[in-house]
């Protein structure tokens, strides 16, 4: 099918608007066609999929069931599997963090989803397929997964409730704990599938924007930029590359339509995947905007540490895949 879709870019790009094959706008714009209906097309099955498994396990159920009950550590897993199945950005995540908080789950489970959440989700999954194939896809969302479970599991260890706000401390004590067990609901398929296919167009309309605006961002990036200028800077034989991509990613924001387009053109002009990803996921993981909802719930040294641990591991991560890729 990919294969039709490069036939009709080229197609639409020398034969019909007549540019130049070896022209600077007749490869960005080639790259802008072919890649922004092959990325649509994937989200739409990737994000319609999910859909369906999110009317199966409600949010507010989850979190529910979380706060009722002991996993003896899976509940890390448990949470950044659940990240996985919500498409949200990091900002988007941070009231449904502040929601786990008001329900009594521990603070390190909840980092666990919102670090995940962000990095790994449809959007992320149909992305990543379409432009980096199923094999890294798969190394990634394992690889994100395992960094929500592990900085979870590392920021629990430091007991870090006593850095919430007092108003988080004034919820908790205030908490009533429901008592009866989570049970599905048992509503028709077909009941479900208007609801589902609703969620799906708000999603669709709300990351569109972003997703065009990223793939135009790379196309100009592929057909203007020479080979090797990134390179000259984040390229393998620079052994500072990881943490200095990471480092200046992190006060920007981005959700992973908007920023993965443009990984894509960075691998292609010559920064290793490695590295690549690892600004990807500082970027969309960890932003200014995130930090300040933060606020709400956390203490400047709480979201400090919790910056700190998550840029950490997202540059351990970068090298790891510079050594797996």
């Amino acid at each position: 099918m990919f294969d039709s879709l490069q036939q009709f870019a080229d197609w639409l790009v020398f034969d019909v608007l007549k540019l130049e094959q070896t022209s600077h706008i007749a490869e960005a714009l080639n790259f802008f066609i072919y890649d922004s209906v092959k990325i649509l097309l994937l989200l739409f099955v990737v994000i319609f999929f999910m859909g369906i498994i999110n009317s199966y396990f409600p949010v507010e159920k989850v979190r529910n069931f979380l706060s009722r009950n002991k996993f003896y550590g899976l509940e890390f897993l448990m949470a950044s599997l659940f990240g996985v199945v919500t498409p949200f950005c990091s900002c988007s995540s941070v009231p449904l963090f502040i929601g786990f908080v008001r329900g009594g789950i521990p603070l390190g489970v909840t980092f666990a989803f919102l670090i995940t959440s962000p990095l790994v989700n449809e959007v992320a999954i149909g992305l990543f397929i379409g432009l980096f194939g199923l094999k890294i896809t798969m190394i990634y969302v394992i690889s994100g997964i395992l960094l929500g479970v592990i900085s979870g599991l590392i920021l629990s260890r430091f007991k870090l409730e006593r850095f919430l706000t007092p108003w988080v401390k004034e919820v908790l004590a205030n908490a009533q704990r429901e008592d009866e067990i989570f049970v599905a609901e048992k509503t028709p398929f077909k009941e479900r599938l208007p609801i589902i296919w609703r969620e799906v167009l708000t999603i669709l309309k709300g990351i569109v924007p972003y997703v065009i605006a990223g793939i135009a961002i790379g196309g100009l990036m592929h057909g203007y930029i020479p080979e090797g200028f990134f390179e000259k800077y984040m390229g393998k034989e620079n052994l500072f590359a990881v943490p200095v991509a990471t480092i200046l990613a992190v006060p920007m924001y981005s959700g992973a339509s908007g920023i993965l387009p443009i990984v894509q053109v960075l691998v292609t002009k010559g920064i290793p995947l490695g590295t690549a990803i690892a600004f990807m996921m500082a970027v969309v993981g960890l932003s200014l905007p995130e930090a300040m909802m933060l606020k709400k719930v956390m203490t400047l040294k709480l979201i400090g540490v919790f910056f700190g641990v998550v840029t950490l591991c997202i540059i351990i991560s970068g090298y790891l895949f510079n050594i797996i890729l």
